[in-house]
Formats: C-alpha cells, sequence, structure tokens
C-alpha cells in the first residue's frame, strides 16, 4: 500500500475566503471567535456579510451567577469586535444539544432567510460533544434545504482541536484583534487558558505555509454531493485519506 503524500492531507497554500453572505454555527457563546474569529475579521475588512448563531444558552460553562445573561453580553460585545452582520442567541441545553425535528427546522428557516453562501459548523472530530452535535444537526438541515433549491458552500472549522482540513485562511493581520475578542470571554477564560491554547492552534496551522503567514485557521470544505450521504459516512470517508 502507497501512503498518499501530505499535500493530500493539509494545504500548502492559503485560499481565498468563502463568498458572501457567510452564517456561522456556534455551539457556544466564544466557539465562533475561537474557532474562526481571525476569519471572521478577515471577512469584515473585505465587506463580507457575516451572521453568527450561538445554539445553546451556555449555562453549564462555569460557576458565575447569571451565567447565561454573562455569556450572551460577551458574545455581543464580541460580535462588535468581530464585525458580525448578525448574532442570534439561540437557548438549547448546555452539554445536551441533540439534533431534532424542531432545530433542524429552525436552522433551515434561517438558511431560508439569509440565503447565505457559505455555512460553517464546527469539525466533525471536535471533542465537545455539543461541538459534534452541532455539525451533525446543521448537516440534516443542510441536506433538508438542498431539497427546495438553498445550496450555500459548507465548511466545518477548528475550535479546540485538530480536525481533518484542506482550506487554510491566514490571519496574520487579524491575530492580535482575534486576540481582544477572545479576552471578552471572561467567564470562559478563568475555566481554562483558552487564549493560549487557541493561539498555539492557529500557530501550528502554519506548518505547511510560507513564512511570512504566521497564523492561519483551518477549515474543510466540503462539496455539494457529499450531502447525499450522512456526516457521520463523510466523516469516515475522510479518515479513509489518512490510510
Amino acid at each position: 500500500m502507497v501512503l498518499k503524500l501530505e499535500n493530500i492531507l493539509v494545504p500548502f497554500s492559503v485560499s481565498e475566503l468563502p463568498p458572501s453572505p457567510w452564517l456561522v454555527f456556534a455551539p457556544h457563546a466564544d466557539d465562533e471567535t475561537f474557532g474562526m474569529g481571525g476569519s471572521l475579521l478577515k471577512a469584515c475588512g473585505y465587506g463580507i456579510e457575516t451572521h453568527v448563531v450561538v445554539l445553546t444558552d451556555g449555562a453549564l460553562g462555569g460557576q458565575r451567577e447569571n451565567l447565561v445573561s454573562v455569556r450572551q453580553r460577551e458574545a455581543q460585545e464580541a460580535a462588535q469586535i468581530l464585525g458580525l452582520t448578525g448574532l442570534y442567541l439561540w437557548s438549547e441545553p448546555d452539554r445536551n444539544l441533540q439534533a431534532s425535528e424542531n432545530l433542524n427546522e429552525e436552522i433551515v428557516n434561517l438558511i431560508f432567510d439569509i440565503k447565505p453562501r457559505s455555512v460553517f459548523f464546527p469539525g466533525p472530530l471536535e471533542l465537545h460533544p455539543d461541538h459534534r452535535a452541532t455539525g451533525f444537526a446543521v448537516w440534516s438541515a443542510l441536506q433538508m434545504a438542498s431539497q427546495i433549491g438553498l445550496k450555500p458552500q459548507i465548511y466545518s472549522y477548528e475550535i479546540s482541536v485538530q480536525n481533518p482540513i484542506n482550506i487554510l485562511i491566514d490571519i496574520t493581520q487579524q491575530i492580535s484583534v482575534k486576540m481582544q475578542a477572545m479576552e471578552i470571554y471572561a467567564s470562559q477564560n478563568e475555566e481554562n487558558n483558552y487564549i493560549d491554547l487557541v493561539r498555539a492552534l492557529n500557530k501550528t496551522r502554519t506548518l505547511t505555509l510560507p513564512p511570512e503567514v504566521k497564523f492561519a485557521e483551518g477549515f474543510f470544505r466540503y462539496s455539494e454531493k457529499d450531502l447525499q450521504i450522512s456526516l457521520r459516512e463523510m466523516t469516515h470517508h475522510i479518515i479513509n485519506l489518512y490510510q
């Protein structure tokens, strides 16, 4: 068996930004910033319309009083820094997010309203169960949306760990402001050293890039035909690339 070369598994150059408008699904308030805050900032600078949906209430993300309202306020402040066009704060249960008919319908309705050309959800190898559940819910909704002619480009993004990627976006010029936006999430940063961890992940993603690229965010772009199968099956197809 001949093993595949590195360039099959990871890009050796950066990509252009996906087309506007963007619709980003974040499991919790902070995932949009930690995961792809640099790309959102870059998109804002290019006049790209960006919308973020925070699916869960974040109630179990720490010990603070009134944590739900605290995290909502943090998300709104971070949205100002990121230059978001729209922020939607939903109230699915934290650490118990599950795909359902009602959730799928909400997602499809939002896709219908915004008509994004690019949709983003967390990568399927994320550790937090809500991160993975978001991917499955959005994937199911995209399958439904495609049946009524809504077929945006589809991307997964990294939040806490490396996932399979086939696109890298240079965020060298945005990293300092991304870190400012991450600092807004004080309720989460007191739980872990997320800023250091995310900065390290963004640095690691420059391994195959030219030296002038100091920080990058990784994404996996799916094809339209990939929606013909489940996200679970698609993930196994991606993992098979490593064999």
